[in-house]
């Protein structure tokens, strides 16, 4: 008597939880560089000198993290009472996985802890999209900066839901 056949065993793409934390090593510094020079320096011939800036050394800087692989970056620096986001990378094997998304949320999140009155970023327009979507509009003309096309974005917090006279804010 023949079995039936048996399906044959496979990996379930099991999404992986990434986490993004705050910075607070030497170390986490370290892979924080390694994924902007081999994002900026190796695939975008940015100049290191260019993308290794004295901000570095004021900046607030975030990891996202896959378990303990680091797999983005971006960091904060406070000019007056604006916040600058910037330095947004994400690993070429994780894009387009919301890691770009739960990076840029900590970083607003992180501005708007320390009061900012204005949130804003310089975009490459190749990606001012995703930046749109995450309610940054676009303003001023495009301008060259390390060689590739960018324009300043600020950020616009997303209008509050009132429902019954309770007002709910949108999850940013």
């Amino acid at each position: 008597m023949l079995e039936p056949k048996q399906k044959p065993k496979t990996r379930s793409k099991k999404r992986r939880k990434i986490t993004v934390k705050r910075v607070s090593s030497a170390a986490e510094l370290s892979r924080a560089y390694a994924i902007r020079i081999r994002v900026f320096v190796k695939e975008q011939n940015v100049p290191r000198e260019v993308e290794l800036d004295p901000d570095d050394g004021r900046a607030i800087h975030f990891l996202a993290m896959d378990c303990v692989r680091a797999i983005g970056t971006a960091r904060v620096v406070l000019h007056g009472h604006a916040a600058k986001i910037g330095r947004m990378a994400v690993l070429k094997s994780w894009r387009r996985k919301g890691v770009g998304a739960k990076l840029l949320t900590r970083a607003i999140a992180h501005a708007r802890e320390m009061k900012a009155h204005k949130i804003y970023l310089h975009a490459q327009v190749a990606v001012s999209g995703f930046y749109q979507r995450m309610n940054f509009h676009a303003c001023g003309p495009v301008f060259d900066e390390a060689g590739i096309a960018h324009r300043k974005m600020i950020w616009r917090q997303p209008p509050t839901n009132v429902r019954r006279g309770n007002a709910k804010k949108v999850k940013v």
